[in-house]
């Protein structure tokens, strides 16, 4: 079983639901490592004291609180735990709100959250009380030192909590050149809006997550082999000269566009992607199954035909060979059916 990142419980009213937090989410970012593009070795990073310069191991480092300047409070773990004991051991529900009413601007970090010991019924029911309520719930968590905003969502078999951000750490708009709300404002007509939902439309389709993956790692990737085998490990590609960008002009023709995008055939990239390796596989099992090409008949006396010269002499001479050519030819089938 996956270790837990935390341990308590859900507190609402009187409900008190043991759980324990796993991560939801894995990086899978390109692993690159610094390098000294003199020699090319790794670069490495210390954690040293900034007083003597030397290098100071992890044993020996604790958590201090600057609260002037050059002077600092020493906090230790269970210090920061004894700030609010509660508040670090319960992931405490403050309200229950509709999904729609968060903005996607305030997620922040999903986690799983699992029941602990003794703790699956209850929470099997605030689980499906959420589902049915159609509702998510409002709490405040301490993980490390930083108390969250969550929200506990039901998912399909348990609860997830996804961190939010506080209202303080969202910026707002101002300052952006957005255009107008409203279809009228922004200039927009009836039949460009028509257009767009017929586009969408076509390219609707059901979620599938797993139709997806980060295509641009597998380029970076393709590269790193391609340069290994060229023997161009140490080489430094130098960056290319910025090109002019075309100007531009300001006015676009949105119907022509969307004329154009829906004539480029119906369905997302997911729908083109799986037509395409359907179309490419298909043709590999014709290959397969098709039968080795007959070998074709020299054809020496009509390209000869073909080249001769345009006088009737010639074409009377180049008349003869070929009748009796295309005699024999009729002939030949006629006696295989008669046998």
């Amino acid at each position: 079983m996956a270790r837990s990142l935390w341990k308590g419980a859900i507190s609402f009213g009187l409900v008190h639901i043991p759980v324990e937090l796993h991560s939801a989410v894995k990086q899978n970012e390109l692993d690159l490592t610094m390098l000294d593009k003199r020699d090319f070795s790794p670069i490495g990073f210390k954690r040293y004291n900034k007083g003597t310069g030397k290098e100071v191991a992890w044993d020996n480092i604790i958590k201090g609180y600057e609260y002037t300047s050059g002077e600092y409070v020493v906090l230790s773990d269970e210090d920061l735990k004894r700030a609010n004991v509660k508040a670090t051991q319960t992931i405490d529900i403050l309200a229950f709100v509709n999904a729609e009413d968060v903005p996607l601007t305030y997620y922040e970090t999903p986690y799983y959250l699992a029941p602990g010991r003794g703790g699956d019924k209850v929470y099997a029911l605030l689980r499906e009380t959420l589902r049915r309520a159609g509702k998510i719930g409002i709490a405040t968590v301490v993980i490390r030192t930083k108390q969250h905003l969550c929200a506990l969502v039901a998912a399909e078999d348990g609860i997830i909590m996804n961190t939010l951000r506080y209202a303080d750490e969202i910026r707002d708009t101002e300052g952006l050149d957005l255009p107008a709300k409203g279809m009228k404002a922004a200039g927009i007509t009836d039949k460009e809006l028509q257009m767009a939902l017929s586009l969408v439309e076509g390219m609707s389709e059901e979620w599938v997550p797993e139709q997806y993956h980060d295509t641009y790692k597998d380029d970076v990737l393709k590269l790193v082999e391609k340069k290994v085998k060229a023997g161009q490990t140490k080489t430094i590609t130098a960056p290319s000269k910025d090109e002019e960008a075309a100007p531009s002009s300001n006015v676009i023709d949105l119907v022509a566009l969307l004329k154009q995008s829906l004539g480029a055939g119906r369905g997302g990239p997911a729908k083109a992607k799986r037509a395409a390796e359907v179309e490419e596989k298909d043709d590999a099992d014709d290959e397969e199954e098709a039968p080795p090409p007959k070998a074709k008949k020299p054809a020496a006396k009509k390209t000869a035909a073909r080249a001769a010269p345009k006088t009737s002499a010639a074409k009377a001479a180049a008349s003869k060979p070929v009748a009796k050519k295309a005699a024999s030819k009729t002939t030949t089938p006629t006696r295989r059916k008669a046998a």
